[in-house]
C-alpha cells in the first residue's frame, strides 16, 4: 500500500463544492459519519456480539471507525472491502495481524468464497444504492455468510412506515441535490424485507433520529474537543459552510421523515428453525 496515500480523504481532488457529501465532512474533520451516530453502531455491534471465534467481513468500512471497534474485539479474521482506495489505504492503517486485510472491490462481488464469514456488516452505504443493488449487496451478505451467521446494517431510514411514494421521492431528491450522491433510503418494513427476502431473520432492531449535524450529537459522536475542531474548520472555509448549511437544512427540513435505523439477522439454518427468535 502506498504510504504517501494513508492520510488521504476520498474525493480529497475535489473541490468543495462537488465532493459528496459524507467526505466533505471528513475533511472537515468529522470522524463519525453514520445516520445514527456512534450509539447506533455501538448497538449494531452489540447485537452481532463478535467473539474471538468470528471471522468478520466489513462492507464499506470508509475511515475505518467501526473497524478499530471491531478488531478490539479481536475476531479470528477481519476482512474489509472497500471501493474507494484512499479509504481502504486509511483502513489499513489500523490492520495489524496476519488474519487482518483490506480489499480494494465491491460489496456486490467481493470474490471472497462461499461460507467464508459468521459475521458481515455495513452501514451507511445501502442507502446510497438502486434497489438492484442493494438486493446484490444484501444477495453477497448471505452468500458469504454461514448459517446461522448475522448480518448486520446501519442505515438511513424514512419514517412514518406508510409514507406515501410522492414523499419518499421529494426526500431522496433533496436529499440527493444537498450531499451529491444518490440517496434512496427505505422504511423500516422496507429495510426489513430487504434483509429477509434473501433468508435472514431479524434478530435485533433500533432506531434513532438522524441528527447527524445537531450540536448534541456531533458532541456525543467526537467529544467536545473534535466537535468544537470541526465546526471551527466549517467557520473557516466558506464553500464548506454553504454546503454544511445545506445538508443540515435538508436534514431539518425532513426530520419528521427522517431517522436511522440498525437492523441485525441471523442466516436461516434448514436445520434450525429461528422463525420464533426476538
Amino acid at each position: 500500500m502506498d504510504n504517501n496515500n494513508q492520510n488521504r480523504i476520498p474525493g480529497e481532488e475535489l473541490d468543495s463544492s462537488k465532493m459528496p457529501g459524507h467526505w466533505l465532512l471528513a475533511r472537515l474533520g468529522k470522524r463519525v459519519l453514520r445516520p445514527g451516530g456512534r450509539e447506533l453502531t455501538q448497538q449494531m455491534l452489540n447485537g452481532l456480539s463478535i467473539q474471538s471465534s468470528d471471522d468478520v467481513v466489513e462492507f464499506a468500512p470508509g475511515l475505518g471507525f467501526t473497524a478499530q471497534l471491531t478488531l478490539n474485539q479481536q475476531p479470528a479474521s477481519y476482512t474489509a472491502i472497500e471501493r474507494d482506495e484512499a479509504a481502504a489505504s486509511t483502513v489499513h492503517r489500523y490492520l495489524t495481524g496476519s488474519n487482518q486485510t483490506c480489499l480494494v472491490g465491491r460489496a456486490e462481488e467481493t470474490g471472497l468464497r462461499d461460507a467464508t464469514a459468521t459475521v458481515v456488516y455495513g452501514e451507511a452505504m445501502l442507502t446510497m444504492q438502486t434497489a438492484n443493488k442493494k438486493q446484490q449487496i444484501v444477495q453477497e451478505a448471505s452468500r458469504l455468510i454461514k448459517p446461522m451467521g448475522r448480518y448486520g446494517i446501519h442505515e438511513l431510514c424514512l419514517v412514518p412506515e406508510d409514507l406515501d411514494e410522492d414523499s419518499k421521492q421529494e426526500i431522496q431528491n433533496a436529499l440527493t441535490d444537498a450531499i451529491h450522491v444518490g440517496a434512496r433510503p427505505l422504511t423500516a418494513p422496507e429495510w426489513r424485507t430487504l434483509l429477509e427476502t434473501e433468508g435472514f431473520i431479524i434478530h435485533f432492531e433500533a432506531t434513532t433520529p438522524m441528527h447527524l449535524l445537531e450540536p448534541k450529537r456531533l458532541i456525543q459522536d467526537e467529544g467536545l474537543g473534535g466537535a468544537l475542531r470541526f465546526g471551527w474548520n466549517v467557520l473557516c472555509n466558506n464553500e464548506a459552510r454553504h454546503r454544511v448549511a445545506a445538508m443540515r437544512k435538508v436534514f431539518q427540513t425532513y426530520e419528521a421523515n427522517l431517522a436511522a435505523i440498525m437492523l441485525v439477522g441471523i442466516k436461516r439454518d434448514p436445520g434450525n428453525d429461528l422463525s420464533d427468535r426476538k
